[in-house]
């Protein structure tokens, strides 16, 4: 039986265990909106400790913290402004991703959209990830209210189906009381406590991975390309160049001939090229191309590949002409291909690269920071097996969804932190409460109307 047959049998236990606390709690349960609240006292006195325990030590810290709710404001406004140009202006992403861009956080998210650019999200995963979370960001909410003498009523979870919310409910009137520098640590607590989580979890990640992963394969994305003029093209899948209806074809992929040589792209390249007048990027006549191949290459001819120099030298010891046995690996399942080595500049010549997708700024940093961990064009094997990759997934999860939590919750929208941290900004700039109430409501409006742009767009892509 597959692991996820497993998590569906946990999920539906989990679901009927929930409705069974709800029933036989149902006299402690308030209903507000779609959500069952059950409010407890667990958790009080750890807040209580804390805040006094190690005043000292967050009283300063609160500098820092308000420090990074400014932080991740502005880096959570130009990431959606970027975001929201490109996804609009894009004839295709919007397709691509598949996944539209209000989701909520569901078990199967991978499944439900059929994408295979992320890792699976089970159920399992899901329960493990809210707990890690929801608790640092509610405590942490928590601790700074009392350290700042405003008075918890309770703690409790919120129960959405099997689906679950924490919360720590604070007193309105104290909090409304306090003065601006302790509301914004108050409100900003809960992304920072989400901030190092993810920092955590990230060294975590980086032990681990280097640990229980070790390099066994290459990756590749492109086969060998050249570059040739238009004008010199000789013949398109046979036909003449002169005589061929580009218009006309229906091969997705086309044969060109040009000085003698032979190279394959696709029609939409093509009339890309031919009507901007400029060069054309074609995959040459490789016997990787050739062959189709495909998947990260583990073997050649039973030597083991772990490294594009080990892939590049293995190739040079053969001659040209010689035939080879490549063993590939799409992480799952192993193929063999049968291939004869081409020539190109007098050597034996497979046909196959990597072109770096490097992006730059915030982005490059984070990318060059995975690749050091895991290199994205090396296939790497688990040493424990399947739970290894269990595990790896897990943690590759937790971070990035402890980091988009920590995002997405201070943008100055009315339902998040980030929006009365935003009122109260604008408030202590300006001294007026109504230029803070407009503020806000502006700038509400603003970020759910360019969602709805973006959820549009989606729709119309999609279907």
């Amino acid at each position: 039986m597959s692991f996820i047959a497993y998590d569906i049998i946990f999920l539906v236990v989990f679901t009927l265990l929930v409705v069974l606390f709800l029933y036989t709690h149902r006299h402690n349960l308030k209903r507000e909106g779609l959500l069952y609240l059950y409010r407890t006292k667990v958790g009080l006195r750890v807040i209580e400790w804390t805040s006094r325990k190690y005043a000292s030590i967050l009283k300063p810290m609160q500098y820092l913290i308000i420090a990074s709710g400014y932080a991740l404001m502005a880096a959570m406004l130009w990431f959606l402004a970027s975001f929201s140009y490109n996804y609009i202006r894009s004839p295709f992403l919007a397709e691509q991703l598949r996944v539209p861009v209000l989701t909520p956080l569901i078990p199967y998210i991978d499944k439900l959209f059929t994408v295979d650019f992320l890792p699976p999200f089970y159920f399992t995963y899901w329960i493990i990830i809210i707990a890690i979370i929801a608790v640092p960001h509610e405590f942490a909410h928590g601790i700074f209210a009392r350290l700042n003498k405003i008075r918890i009523h309770s703690t409790g979870f919120g129960f959405l189906g099997p689906f679950l919310a924490a919360f720590v409910e604070q007193n309105e009137k104290d909090m409304t009381k306090a003065k601006k520098f302790p509301q914004l640590a108050v409100l900003a607590a809960g992304t920072f406590a989400n901030v190092l989580t993810a920092i955590i979890f990230g060294i975590i990640f980086i032990l681990f991975t280097a640990a229980a992963f070790t390099p066994a394969g290459v990756y590749f994305n492109t086969y060998s390309a050249g570059i040739i003029d238009v004008s010199s093209i000789n013949t398109i899948n046979g036909v003449p160049y002169s005589e061929f209806k580009l218009d006309n074809s229906s091969s997705t992929v086309l044969k060109i001939t040009s000085d003698n040589l032979t190279y394959f792209a696709s029609s939409s390249l093509l009339d890309r090229a031919v009507k901007e007048g400029r060069q054309l990027v074609a995959y040459e006549d490789s016997p990787a191309r050739r062959a189709n191949l495909s998947g990260a290459i583990t073997h050649i001819n039973g030597k083991e590949i772990n490294s594009y120099d080990i892939l590049r030298s293995t190739i040079q010891d053969y001659r040209v002409g010689d035939n080879i046995t490549i063993t590939t690996t799409n992480g799952k399942l192993s193929r063999e291909f049968n291939i004869t080595l081409a020539e190109k500049e007098g050597r034996a010549f497979l046909g196959v690269g990597i072109i770096p997708n490097e992006p730059s700024g915030i982005r490059g940093f984070v990318y060059s920071f995975i690749k050091e961990v895991k290199d994205p064009f090396l296939y790497y094997h688990s040493d424990l097996g399947d739970f290894g990759i269990f595990i790896y997934d897990l943690l590759w999860w937790i971070i990035i969804i402890c980091i988009s939590v920590a995002l997405v919750n201070m943008l100055p929208v009315g339902m998040f932190d980030g929006g009365r941290f935003f009122y109260l900004t604008v408030l202590g700039i300006t001294g007026s409460e109504k230029a803070g109430k407009r503020a806000f409501k502006i700038s509400t409006w603003i970020i759910l109307l360019l969602v709805a742009a973006l959820m549009l767009k989606w729709f119309l892509a999609i279907f």
